[in-house]
C-alpha cells in the first residue's frame, strides 16, 4: 500500500503543480487555453460539439474553467 500512495501523493502534487500554473497563465488547464481539443479527423468528423473544449465551453480562460468546476 506505500507504493500506492506515494504513486497517488505524487500524482496529486504533479496536478497541483499544474493547475496553479494554468491560473498564473490564466489559461484553461485541459485544453490549454485553446478552446478546442484537437482529434483525429476521420474518426469524429460527425460530432461537431466534440471538439469544443468541455472545461471552459470554447473560451480557453482560467476563470472559465474554475466557475465550471
Amino acid at each position: 500500500m506505500g507504493l500506492i500512495n506515494t504513486i497517488t501523493e505524487w500524482n496529486t502534487a504533479r496536478q497541483e503543480k499544474y493547475h496553479s500554473k494554468m491560473k498564473e497563465k490564466g489559461l484553461c488547464p485541459q485544453c490549454k487555453g485553446r478552446g478546442f481539443h484537437a482529434y483525429a479527423g476521420h474518426e469524429y468528423a460527425f460530432y461537431s460539439s466534440t471538439l469544443n473544449c468541455p472545461g471552459c465551453e470554447g473560451s480557453g480562460t482560467y476563470a472559465d474553467w474554475n466557475n465550471l468546476q
